[in-house]
């Protein structure tokens, strides 16, 4: 039964169906639900400290389920965007209804579309990767794989990283710094694979340019068979929920750097680059994403056992308050700066 617990990212879709459903503030009902309810009732409960047992370990990561819970992300985001563009459709254009239900669907671009995506795009077959690539085309943020894969990973918690956030760095630009710089970088990144296999930068191999044909197909489909209100609507849905994407990225890596050694290099990412939480709700509900250190140390480890590090930062609460908390830019920097001066001197001291 165990397992079965991340079966709750899936209350998710029933929301957005009463949003597509019901009329009013009731359209609202998942923004609600995640950046208000979770967050109160994160702030009730415990973290969760617990790591699984060793002797499991084996059985956990080859669980079946495990993967079975993922790929369900597939069928349910596709069909709920499909569902969405027939009902947006009928929805009078920027009525109440309209912005309700356009950040219902945005909310499950960035927490199914992107964070699945993501998980699936660390995976080493192939086809799963595919299914990755696929639920971040549905957020028109196909550019994330390889400069995650191939940049973040890498530079994670150095200025090289448009996908760390800077002590005093504002969300809102951080939001079009880390956009804009990890697209380039991803072009970069490819061009560069291109080079060292000795085919053109144009060529189908260059994952940025078949992911850039799949995108404008994808938008001109929508125009083509909905119309410019539907695919406006599914623009500010994939925008809010690139933005939700940013703003994780935000939090993960606030202010933490890595030492430069006097060779020029960077130390070895550790556990301390991370900011994590093992608030349970959060956790469930983003696929343990927020065991962050553990990911950096493998980014390939199966979500289902990622652990929890000892001396690793600790947020105050889970991902979504900690995202609400970044909204309040005075009240974010008041709480983190502090956290952050009081980790480095905990670090100094071990160090």
């Amino acid at each position: 039964m165990h397992r079965l617990k991340y079966l709750l990212v899936y209350t998710l879709p029933l929301s957005v169906y009463v949003s597509f459903t019901q009329h009013g503030y009731v359209t609202f009902l998942p923004i609600l639900l995640y950046f208000g309810f979770v967050p109160l009732l994160e702030m009730l409960l415990k973290p969760d400290r617990e790591n699984i047992d060793k002797k499991i370990v084996f059985d956990e990561k080859n669980s079946t389920l495990y993967d079975v819970i993922l790929y369900l992300a597939l069928p349910i985001q596709i069909g709920f965007l499909i569902y969405f563009f027939f009902v947006i459709q009928d929805t009078p254009f920027l009525s109440l209804d309209f912005f309700g239900r356009v950040s219902a669907m945005g909310l499950m671009c960035g927490v199914i579309g992107i964070n699945v995506g993501h998980e699936l795009g660390h995976r080493l077959k192939r086809w799963e990767q595919f299914l990755g690539e696929i639920l971040l085309l549905s957020s028109l943020d196909t550019h994330f794989l390889p400069y995650h894969n191939g940049g973040h990973h890498l530079n994670v918690a150095t200025p090289k990283d448009s996908a760390t956030a800077a002590k005093n760095e504002l969300l809102y630009t951080f939001w079009l710094s880390s956009h804009f710089g990890s697209y380039v970088e991803a072009w970069k990144l490819e061009n560069r694979m291109m080079r060292t296999k000795n085919k053109s930068i144009f060529s189908l191999s260059n994952r940025m340019v078949t992911y850039s044909i799949a995108n404008v197909l994808l938008i001109l489909t929508i125009f083509y068979f909905f119309g410019p209100y539907v695919l406006i609507a599914f623009i500010m849905a994939s925008i809010i929920g690139i933005l939700l994407l940013e703003t994780v990225n935000y939090i993960e890596h606030y202010g933490l750097l890595r030492a430069k050694r006097s060779s020029g290099r960077y130390e070895p990412v550790r556990h301390h680059h991370s900011w994590n939480s093992d608030h349970p709700i959060g956790r469930t509900l983003l696929f343990n994403l927020s065991r962050h250190s553990d990911h950096h140390y493998n980014g390939s480890k199966k979500y289902q056992i990622l652990e929890s590090l000892p001396f690793s930062p600790q947020m105050p609460t889970g991902y979504p308050g900690m995202m609400v908390l970044a909204f309040l830019q005075p009240l974010w920097f008041l709480v983190m700066n502090k956290k952050l001066e009081e980790f480095n001197k905990i670090e100094v001291k071990t160090n």
